[in-house]
């Protein structure tokens, strides 16, 4: 998946911001990020690598 790193430095910069405008608390954010963790060693996280493809994929613009 070529959008990997940007995408996680995309969710990583929006839970800063969420942090330092004080809409989520730093314990919710440690377990956003545990949950993340957790959640790419489940057979789950095909699903969402596929999930993320089609999304950025489709905004991008790209047809398979």
């Amino acid at each position: 998946m070529i959008v990997t790193i940007p995408l996680v430095l995309l969710l990583a910069g929006g839970l800063a911001l969420l942090l330092r405008f004080k809409a989520l608390g730093a314990g919710a954010a440690v377990v956003a990020a545990l949950f993340g963790f957790y959640l790419a060693d489940t057979d789950a996280s095909d699903t969402v690598n596929q999930l993320v493809t089609a999304v950025t994929s489709a905004l991008a613009g790209n047809d398979r």
